[in-house]
C-alpha cells in the first residue's frame, strides 16, 4: 500500500474499520463526499448514472463449491471484477446505527445514500458476501491508511497472486 491524496472512485483503499479502529480493512471506494449512491436489485448507480457492467464467465468458489455470476464493473474508468450470487437477496439492512445513517434509505430492493463531507462509501467486490458501507456506514477521511496497489496473497486460494496496478 502507498499513501496518496484523496481516494477516488474505483480505488482500493486500506482504512481503519470505523467500528474498531484497531482493525485494518480493505475495500473499493465507490462513492466520494457529496455523491449519491444507489444499490438497487444488485445494480450500482452513482449520481443517477448506472455503473457499466458486463457479464463474464462464472466463478467457482472451491471453498464453498458454488458458482457465482462474475461481472466486470467500471467505476471512474477502473475495471474490476465483482461477484454476485443469484440466490442471495437484493435486500441490504444496516447491522446497527452508524454516524450519518440518516443519509441512507433502505428497502427490500437495496439502498440509496448520500455520502457526507469527509467520508467515503466502500464496497467489497464479492458483493453478496461483503460486510461494507452498506452494513456499517461511511469511512471517515481520518481512517484512510493508504491505497492498495498489489495483491500479495489470497489465503483462500494459495496459488493466486496479484499484480501491480
Amino acid at each position: 500500500m502507498i499513501e496518496v491524496g484523496s481516494p477516488a472512485r474505483g480505488d482500493v483503499m486500506v482504512f481503519r474499520f470505523p467500528e474498531d479502529p484497531s482493525l485494518d480493512y480493505i475495500k473499493r471506494v465507490v462513492a466520494i463526499p457529496g455523491d449519491r449512491i444507489e444499490y438497487r436489485n444488485k445494480r450500482l448507480s452513482i449520481n443517477g448514472a448506472p455503473v457499466p457492467t458486463r457479464q463474464v464467465d462464472d466463478y467457482l468458489s472451491k471453498e464453498r463449491m458454488q458458482f457465482s455470476r462474475r461481472y466486470v464493473e467500471t467505476v471512474n474508468g477502473v475495471e474490476h471484477e465483482i461477484l454476485l450470487d443469484e440466490d442471495s437477496s437484493a435486500s441490504v439492512m444496516p447491522g446497527r446505527a452508524f454516524p450519518f445513517a440518516g443519509n441512507c434509505n433502505y428497502n427490500t430492493n437495496g439502498l440509496a445514500c448520500t455520502v457526507p463531507p469527509g467520508h467515503y462509501f466502500v464496497m467489497g467486490d464479492n458483493r453478496d458476501n461483503s460486510s461494507d458501507s452498506r452494513v456499517w456506514g461511511f469511512v471517515p477521511d481520518d481512517n484512510i491508511v493508504g491505497k492498495a496497489f498489489f495483491i500479495w496473497l489470497n489465503l483462500n486460494e494459495l496459488g493466486r497472486f496479484g499484480s501491480f496496478r
